[in-house]
């Protein structure tokens, strides 16, 4: 448990923090924006993050933390996401969001990684998809033929990814998870692009940038909701902090 909090609530030990959204704006002179105004993603992941700290804390069972995971994964509601939290009094600071890049996002070691990986198609198809590794640059050459590329399980070795595209008269599909920030820079003759991603950037998260030329064809960027898997990688990002902190003795 945490121990020599002060008594003004304002400093938090080994990612975690006491002070109040109120004392913070309080401080910066500003007023909170109203929940349900706040974009709903945000919200999530706020919750989930105050979720994770405090079952790390032992603030939570396993099975309360679960079931709370689970809720806020599947509503759409701020008021519905604000009370799965209301209770906790742990919040995330720089500490526990630096663990969580490291063990969410991105593998900074691509060790034995090819930096650079080609897919070909011509008059054909094929498909990349379940776990693997993606290189700092994939390039993608479609003629005739169709690609498909799901990023979805895959597992993120460089904070930026370019895909170069080269379509002719064929068909790319790309499916990215949920969290990653998609750029799309590609230049389309008599063919088009459709970019289904957030819009919203991320610095936390990885950066997928998608170039090249699109001729007489077309390409279809989409996110790939996978909520079992999703929840399984936040409990065992949940695990892994709780396990840091029991090693501190917090």
């Amino acid at each position: 448990m945490l121990e020599n909090t002060p008594a003004d609530g304002r400093q938090g030990w080994h990612g975690a923090c006491f002070a109040t959204e109120a004392d913070q704006h309080r401080e910066s002179g500003t007023m909170p924006v109203a929940i349900a105004d706040r974009p709903i993603d945000t919200v999530r992941e706020e919750v989930i993050d105050q979720l994770v700290l405090n079952y790390g804390h032992d603030k939570l069972s396993l099975d309360a933390f679960e079931r709370r995971l689970e809720e806020a994964l599947d509503t759409s509601e701020h008021a519905r996401l604000e009370a799965l939290v209301a209770d906790l009094d742990l919040k995330s600071d720089p500490k526990y969001q630096a663990k969580k890049r490291q063990q969410l996002y991105v593998d900074d070691d691509p060790s034995g990684l090819e930096d650079t990986e080609y897919i070909v198609n011509v008059f054909s198809g094929s498909e990349r998809s379940g776990p693997w590794s993606v290189p700092g640059e994939l390039r993608v050459i479609t003629l005739m033929g169709g690609t498909d590329i799901d990023f979805s399980s895959a597992e993120f070795t460089s904070r930026t990814v370019r895909v170069k595209l080269l379509c002719v008269m064929g068909g790319i599909d790309i499916k990215v998870p949920e969290g990653v920030n998609v750029s799309v820079k590609a230049f389309c003759i008599f063919g088009g692009i459709s970019n289904k991603a957030r819009g919203r950037h991320d610095p936390d998260a990885p950066t997928i940038i998608i170039e090249g030329v699109v001729l007489f064809g077309g390409a279809d960027v989409k996110v790939k909701v996978k909520k079992k898997t999703n929840k399984e990688r936040l409990l065992r990002f949940a695990d892994d902090v709780k396990a840091m902190f029991d090693e501190l003795g917090v």
